[in-house]
């Protein structure tokens, strides 16, 4: 028997089916009497559609029910973990107030973008211990937030518990049950679950926040840039994982790499006055900022101390001169303020030695004590040619090789521990360069270190950076390492230095000339003085070896502008040397030149050129005429006088200076080229500019081949044929030159050195006075 019948499809999910239609079914010979009755079979039809719609109604509910409620133990049912045995965290991200975040502008713009438009990448906020990791990726978090991106926030704790979050997070975006159970019965990876339902949904934005040991995001044994584990550049968002590892080996190539540095001194003043606002004045706080190097760990914790009623300093001048002999005291004082233990150990000590236990369990033995020795050089960028196994030996016992230190050095600069230093002040010449708050903190680690003698520590350190200035001469090759040697040699002459005399002789005949050919005068005033004061500590005002780094300083500080200070004090060495030397002894001669050239510079011009007229006279009597110290002398009297506006006088003996030497020396020695530019110079003076023109463009030519065009000679020789260019009415070429030269001088000298300020006038000048009239009232670039 044939009947047609209605069938009913009751579903669980969202909604249920009710499908009518012709449906041909076989029945048995036996049918209820009240199935033959049609009235009586469409009422129990109806009232099963009824039935079904209702538990369709409840099914929904359900559905959101256990979605919503039950996320933990689902996520527990997929790994076949207990509840008991998690501890489950919250996924939403920290709060940051807005108003507190400063100088992080361009890293969140760079972000931000990134976060529009991830292109198959995701972003690595990375660097050392204290830099402001979490507050950058939680300050994107709350953008996104208000953007309307659906945002979790996953702090790394353990594997365990950071699988059962990405779980979380991948049912919140609508992994269902089917996947679910694909996953615990390990027919497929959870990973690769989680992934697909990410890779599956849009814009949102995954943080992962302090991920160290980034090998715990991968799976199989592989590495995170296979991007097969927890790691992966897929999905309509942005995963952003917060991490010390800036290594682009240990990320891939899919990564964004955003690595962060120290904040200015003005992000870092807003800083510390929006936490302690009574402390003190802006400025007061940009030096206070600069003294903790900018980094944000060290500006909150400064501020959170400064603001607390109980503290002993209460302003930021005291707080920063209380730092040299109170820093871990007062960053534990103010993580304590929190009422924090944990942030109290790591605002110090757990901060960066962290990383150092963890390159110290990875194998990397040399690591602490490379970072421990290199804390005790000068805050400055450090040669790559000065690490060498040799110092690290002989205080630790280790038997480290140069593999292991290598190592090190990879290991240090991966965990953001150590950079390499910028390469436009420090070409050609690779230098590192250490945090200075994490330089200073790890010598006050290694100073409470116990059983470690840091005098023997402070000796390697010494007799390594003495080893490496030994070996540089006054030649150009070396100039690179002479420049970024300097600072750390200046600790050579220190009190606590215990490095042999012989040596420091050395060191000192050798640096000095360097710094002094390559143009480098403020690092060679900083190292005379250091050596001056050493000498004169240890030998008195009247010794020879005083009085040399005496001129040496003295004749830095000339080159340097600051002429008063030379003068005031050559002053009084003449005074001495006459007295006790008498009035033509060659250390009295020295002086009373150095203070000639002074006093010119200072525009006392009569006493300026007696003085030096008569040294050169007194050396020709002694040594003749064409001595190489006399003609050093007639050469100062020639600038002298042309710098008093008597450039006939200055123009005759320069000339003759010019012939004698470059017939014994040839035309590109350094002394003929100084011949040739103040010859130029008085030529200029007397208005035979196109004679003075011809000879500054040859001289600028052999200068910038012999130097390079930034060497302050070189400059110089610049500045001077712009001015003489522009009564010829060659003034377009003129600011050219002088555009050029004043980039240069900024660069090299300072924007407040009085040759720049020279320049600057000259430029302003010609661009506003097009006539043919020279420009004057200028101080004028010449050599000594």
């Amino acid at each position: 028997m044939k009947a047609v019948l209605g069938a009913v499809t009751v579903g669980t999910g969202a909604a249920a089916t009710v499908a009518l239609g012709p449906v041909t079914n076989y029945a048995s010979e036996t049918v209820p009497g009240w199935a033959r009755n049609g009235g009586v079979v469409w009422a129990v039809f109806a009232v099963l559609a009824v039935v079904s719609v209702g538990l369709a109604l409840l099914s929904r509910r359900l559905d959101v029910s256990y979605a919503g409620a039950t996320v933990a133990q689902r996520s527990a049912e997929v790994t076949g973990s207990a509840l008991t045995a998690v501890r489950f965290t919250s996924l939403r991200r920290p709060h940051v107030d807005p108003g507190s975040v400063h100088g992080i502008d361009p890293v969140l713009g760079e972000l931000s973008e990134l976060l529009r438009r991830a292109d198959g990448r995701f972003a690595v906020v990375c660097g050392a211990g204290g830099f402001g990791k979490t507050t950058v990726a939680a300050t994107l978090a709350q953008q996104a937030e208000h953007a309307g991106y659906a945002v979790f926030w996953i702090r790394w704790q353990d594997k365990d518990t950071f699988v059962l979050q990405m779980t979380q997070v991948a049912v919140a975006c609508g992994l269902d049950e089917a996947e679910l159970q694909a996953a615990r019965t390990e027919l497929v990876s959870l990973s690769d679950a989680v992934w697909r339902r990410l890779s599956t949904a849009h814009k949102w934005l995954l943080v992962v926040d302090n991920v160290d040991q980034a090998d715990k995001l991968s799976e199989d044994d592989g590495a995170v840039s296979d991007y097969r584990g927890w790691v992966r550049p897929d999905g309509g968002g942005l995963l952003l994982v917060t991490s010390r590892d800036t290594s682009r080996e240990t990320w891939g190539a899919r990564a964004h790499l955003v690595e962060l540095s120290s904040l200015d001194s003005r992000p870092g003043a807003r800083i510390l006055c929006d936490a302690a606002p009574e402390a003190g004045s802006a400025e007061e706080a940009e030096k206070l900022s600069e003294r903790l190097g900018g980094l944000p760990l060290a500006l909150r914790s400064a501020g959170t101390y400064l603001s607390r009623p109980g503290s002993r300093y209460r302003t930021f001048d005291d707080y920063r001169s209380a730092l040299d002999r109170e820093l871990p005291a007062l960053f534990a004082t103010a993580a304590h303020a929190h009422g924090d233990a944990e942030a109290a150990r790591q605002a110090v000590r757990r901060t960066w030695e962290m990383s150092l236990d963890q390159l110290e369990r990875a194998g990397c033995r040399a690591a602490r004590p490379l970072l421990r020795m290199l804390s005790l050089l000068a805050d400055a960028p450090i040669p790559r040619a000065w690490i060498t196994p040799g110092p690290m030996r002989s205080v630790t016992g280790l038997r480290l090789r140069q593999v292991d230190v290598e190592a090190a050095l990879t290991g240090l600069h991966q965990y953001g521990l150590l950079g390499f230093a910028d390469r436009k002040p420090y070409p050609q010449t690779d230098a590192l360069q250490i945090h200075p708050l994490v330089r200073e903190i790890s010598a006050l680690l290694l100073a409470s270190s116990p059983g470690v003698d840091v005098d023997a520590w402070r000796q390697a350190a010494l007799l390594r950076t003495a080893e490496l200035a030994e070996r540089i001469t006054s030649e150009s090759i070396d100039w690179p390492m002479a420049r970024v040697l300097a600072p750390h040699v200046q600790l050579l002459f220190g009190p606590t230095s215990s490095v042999p005399e012989h040596r420091l002789l050395n060191v000192r005949s050798r640096i000095l000339p360097a710094l002094f050919a390559a143009g480098e005068f403020a690092s060679a005033a900083s190292v005379a003085r250091a050596v001056y004061e050493a000498d004169q500590a240890a030998r008195g005002p009247d010794h020879r070896r005083t009085d040399k780094s005496r001129h040496a300083l003295c004749s830095a500080l000339n080159r340097l502008g600051m002429h008063a200070e030379a003068a005031e004090l050559l002053r009084e060495t003449l005074a001495r040397q006459t007295q006790a030397l008498g009035a033509n002894h060659y250390r009295t001669l020295q002086t009373k030149l150095m203070l000639g050239t002074a006093l010119s510079s200072l525009h006392q011009h009569e006493e300026a050129i007696a003085l030096v007229r008569e040294t050169a006279e007194q050396r020709g009597r002694a040594l003749g005429p064409d001595h190489y110290l006399t003609l050093a002398s007639r050469n100062i009297l020639g600038n002298v006088l042309s710098y008093a506006g008597r450039y006939a006088e200055a123009a005759e003996i320069h000339r003759h200076i010019l012939e004698l030497r470059l017939a014994d020396l040839g035309p590109d020695a350094p002394v003929v080229l100084r011949s040739r530019n103040n010859l130029a110079l008085a030529l200029e003076g007397l208005g035979r500019h196109a004679e003075a023109v011809e000879l500054f463009r040859d001289t600028l030519q052999r200068r910038e081949s012999a130097f390079g065009p930034d060497h302050p000679d070189s400059l110089a020789t610049r500045h001077n044929l712009a001015v003489a260019l522009i009564p010829q009415g060659h003034r377009d070429e003129a600011v050219g030159l002088l555009r050029r030269t004043l980039e240069g001088r900024e660069r090299v000298l300072g924007s407040d050195h009085p040759a720049t300020l020279s320049t600057r006038g000259h430029l302003e000048s010609a661009m506003a006075q097009p006539a043919r009239g020279g420009l004057r009232g200028w101080w004028r670039s010449r050599d000594r």
